[in-house]
C-alpha cells in the first residue's frame, strides 16, 4: 500500500478502457512496477490519490502519495457513503473515493491499488477490471525488503508481515485474480504485467491517434 490507490469506482455500469485492480502486500513491489509502467505509458493511465489516517512518512507529501486526514474526518466521509472501498490496516484507515468514470472519460486506464478487502468490495460492483496480485517468493524475502526500507517500527513491521501471510494465502483463492505475479525478478514481473495489460494499452494508444 506504498503507492496510491488509483481511481475509485461507482457501482454503475462502466464504459471506456477496462480498469485494473492491483493488489498485494506492502513490499511486494507494486510501487516499483507501477513507476515502470507510468514511465513507459504515462498518458495511458489516470489516477487519483487515496485517503489514509496514518501519519506521513519522511518525504511523503499530502495530496501526492496520499491525502492524510484524521480518523474523525475519514469516518465521517465513510458514513456519508463517499468511499467506494475502505479498509483498516495496522490501526490506520485507507480508502478510495474518486470516480473511475472521470478517468475513462479522458480515455485512460484506471488502476486501483487496493488490499484484499478492497478487491472483494470491487467484486460486488459492476466494474469488470483485470485483477492482478503481486506477491514475493516468500515471507522471508518480504521481511528482508521491509527491513531494508527502514520506515517501520518493529511492531508495525510484524503487523505487515502477519497481514502479508494472510494475503499470500488468500490470494490463491480460485477466481479471485486473473494473474498472480511472483516478483522474484523485476524485469520478468514487469513483462508479465505488460503482457496482461497489452490489449487495453493498445486500445487506448490507437484511440488517442484517431
Amino acid at each position: 500500500m506504498s503507492w496510491r490507490r488509483l481511481c475509485g469506482v461507482a457501482a454503475a455500469a462502466m464504459t471506456g478502457p477496462r480498469p485494473v485492480v492491483l493488489s498485494g502486500p506492502s513490499g511486494a513491489g507494486k510501487s516499483t512496477l507501477l513507476k515502470m509502467l507510468l514511465k513507459d505509458y504515462g498518458n495511458v493511465f489516470g489516477f487519483s490519490v487515496s485517503h489514509t489516517t496514518r501519519q506521513p512518512r519522511v518525504g511523503e507529501v499530502n495530496g501526492k502519495e496520499y491525502h492524510f486526514v484524521t480518523r474523525e474526518q475519514m469516518q465521517k466521509e465513510v458514513d456519508a457513503g463517499k468511499f467506494i472501498e475502505h479498509a483498516e490496516f495496522s490501526g490506520n484507515m485507507y480508502g478510495t473515493r474518486a470516480a473511475v468514470q472521470a478517468v475513462q472519460a479522458r480515455n485512460q486506464i484506471c488502476i486501483l491499488d487496493i488490499d484484499l478487502q478492497g478487491v472483494k468490495n470491487i467484486k460486488k460492483t459492476d466494474l469488470k477490471p483485470i485483477y492482478i496480485s503481486v506477491q514475493t517468493p516468500s515471507i522471508e524475502v518480504l521481511e528482508k525488503r521491509l527491513r531494508e526500507r527502514q520506515t517501520e517500527s518493529e511492531e508495525s513491521l510484524q503487523k505487515r508481515l502477519n497481514a502479508a501471510r494472510v494475503d499470500m494465502e488468500l490470494s490463491n483463492e480460485p477466481g479471485l485474480f486473473d494473474l498472480i505475479i511472483i516478483n522474484n525478478d523485476l524485469q520478468k514481473a514487469y513483462s508479465e504485467l505488460k503482457e496482461i495489460l497489452a490489449e487495453e494499452i493498445q486500445k487506448v494508444q490507437e484511440s488517442k491517434k484517431s
